[in-house]
């Protein structure tokens, strides 16, 4: 026996060289070689850059149709064709929409010579209704002078809308670009009969363009709000490229559980292209700071996350939730405090209530 009792003061010795804590006699007392290791929570700031997928987009871009059915006469321009709003892009031909033009024309033409006659009819008896002799002009013939004049001026203003509609109309053969850009599709060839169904053109303004990207959840309220940020696409892999904020929904999509957020991309140069896949770089960045462990500290199970912190030195857990994962470590959000005890590496088999000779990793 005398070599045991020997032995006692070495092993208690080491144990204090390792600066570990003896569990007192609780429940769940393990044997001194039950060594763990634990940290000290201190708070820290959190800072993270991400790169997400992104889409690059035109600014403007529209489909254009022919307003009347009929024939093409002439297509102006070819896929890949520069054209500056108000370019006349193609001419439709459609007779039927020029006949009712002429003939509208014609309506109104003869209706406002029966206006003027009527007017002019009504102003010679009015001017002779006010002279000095008596009876040159009968009430009767006043007043029916005037009843006519004001058909024939509404026949006359309901033919001019008419011959104004007709003539909007005609307007529609020919197409023109609605702003500046590039003709990115072109489906009908000369000759070829279209209606209003069919597109002929399509334009795009790919002089500024949109970089739209689906922000996670979890990133929406931790983006740092800098001017600009850098994005990178297949075409030029060793080139970063910049856009600078423009808007987002506010609404997450329930489907994917992100938010779309818009940039502004000055593409004055053409070098990018409307459809492109892009990478975007995004800081991310809390206003305070946040707690922050290693991986290991966080227990997963079906039914909840935890950590395992010592108070009273013994075990217990707390449940967390998770935020962003950073080089330093996993943000979690619970009922902790800068200053606690966690065990480095949490599992469930370490129950409640159960203790063990803890040392601080440092």
């Amino acid at each position: 026996m005398r070599p045991f009792i020997k032995g006692l003061p070495l092993c208690f010795l080491i144990a204090c060289g390792n600066s570990e804590q003896q569990p007192t006699g609780q429940a769940g007392v393990t044997t001194p070689g039950d060594t763990v290791l634990v940290f000290i929570l201190k708070p820290d700031s959190l800072r993270k850059t991400v790169e997400l997928p992104a889409e690059l987009e035109p600014y403007q871009r529209t489909d254009l149709y022919a307003r009347v059915q009929g024939f093409v006469r002439a297509m102006k321009v070819d896929i890949g064709s520069r054209v500056v709003k108000g370019q006349s892009l193609a001419v439709i031909e459609a007779p039927e929409v020029n006949s009712r033009l002429e003939e509208s024309q014609a309506t109104l033409q003869s209706v406002k010579a029966k206006w003027a006659g009527s007017r002019d009819n009504y102003l010679r008896l009015y001017r002779a209704s006010r002279t000095s002799s008596p009876g040159i002009v009968a009430p009767v013939d006043l007043e029916r002078a005037l009843d006519q004049m004001l058909t024939d001026s509404s026949a006359y203003e309901a033919a001019r809308k008419q011959t104004q509609a007709s003539r909007d109309i005609s307007g529609y053969l020919n197409i023109n670009a609605p702003f500046s850009g590039v003709i990115t599709a072109r489906k009908a060839d000369e000759g070829a009969l279209v209606g209003t169904t069919q597109p002929l053109l399509t334009i795009q303004d790919d002089r500024t363009l949109r970089l739209r990207i689906a922000v996670p959840e979890t990133y929406t309220a931790a983006v740092s709000k800098i001017p600009a940020i850098r994005f990178r696409v297949d075409a030029y892999p060793i080139r970063s490229f910049t856009a600078v904020p423009a808007r987002r929904t506010g609404t997450i999509d329930p489907n994917t559980r992100t938010e779309l957020w818009e940039y502004t991309v000055d593409n004055a140069h053409q070098e990018l292209q409307a459809g492109a896949f892009a990478y975007a770089q995004l800081g991310l960045q809390r206003d305070g700071l946040s707690l922050l462990v290693p991986p290991s500290a966080v227990s997963t199970t079906q039914e909840k996350k935890f950590i395992i912190r010592v108070k009273n030195n013994m075990i217990e857990w707390v449940d967390v939730s998770q935020g962003i994962s950073t080089d330093k470590g996993v943000e979690i959000f619970g009922r902790l405090q800068a200053g606690d005890t966690l065990l480095v590496k949490a599992t469930d088999e370490r129950k409640p209530g159960s203790t063990a000779v803890w040392k601080v990793q440092h």
